[in-house]
């Protein structure tokens, strides 16, 4: 169940990108967080805080463009955080 305040979205990527986007979300210093639920498939969840939502889903916007990552459905069973 998703935390109250937080917003959250999931993206099917290669698994060198993964990294990648951990790296970069950890450069905004708390900007968004990331976990990864499948490495094998590539499969990360994004996690950020409401008042967040117009810097995250900008910085996701460009970044899904540039590296052609997919925004997929949640999973049937997300792990708690």
């Amino acid at each position: 169940m998703p935390r109250p305040g937080m917003n959250r979205r999931y993206y099917q990527m290669p698994r060198a990108e993964i990294a990648y986007l951990r790296y970069t979300l950890e450069s905004y210093d708390g900007l968004a967080y990331q976990r990864t639920l499948d490495s094998a498939n590539g499969l990360v969840e994004v996690l950020w805080p409401v008042e967040r939502s117009q810097d995250v889903e900008a910085l996701l916007a460009a970044l899904t463009e540039e590296l052609g990552w997919q925004e997929v459905a949640p999973p049937e069973v997300v792990p708690p955080i």
